[in-house]
């Protein structure tokens, strides 16, 4: 199921680098180990969902990896304050293991032929509680929406 909403930005704290979609799975694990490094190193050892922004640039993909930030925690580093954005969206919930991630970010591009909006070109993807079993995963995947006139 798909439903459009209206969101407001949320902050996080994230590794960016640019990378190509083939390299994502190589690198994102160690991006986010130097982002929950930081958070460890301030006494906050859980409670942050995990947090993948994806942008496509003419240069490649752009990725931001972290988590939504909690307070009180300063950016060190490599890992930046940044935040995701703000407005219309697009969003399903993925359940199961993160190799059908893939098929929840198709689903999106369906609805939005379907209902003819247009994409905005920022997606990105807010991870559950940590889970040890597979299949009790869940990950909410959004994609900005162009608004519509109006």
């Amino acid at each position: 199921m798909v439903v459009e909403e209206r969101v407001g930005g949320r902050p996080t704290l994230v590794v960016a680098v640019l990378t190509s979609p083939e390299r994502v799975s190589e690198v994102w694990p160690g991006l986010l180990d130097e982002v929950w490094a930081l958070l460890r190193s301030a006494g906050v050892v859980s409670g942050c969902r995990n947090v993948m922004l994806y942008r496509d640039t003419v240069a490649g993909l752009h990725i931001e990896v972290g988590v939504l930030a909690p307070g009180g925690v300063l950016p060190s580093g490599r890992v930046v304050a940044s935040g995701l954005p703000a407005g219309p969206v697009a969003t399903t919930v993925h359940r199961g293991p993160y190799t059908g991630l893939g098929a929840a970010h198709r689903a999106l591009g369906t609805w939005c032929r379907a209902a003819g909006r247009q994409p905005a070109g920022s997606r990105w993807e807010v991870y559950g509680p940590h889970r040890d079993d597979p299949a009790r995963l869940s990950v909410e995947v959004s994609w900005l929406l162009a608004d519509v006139p109006g």
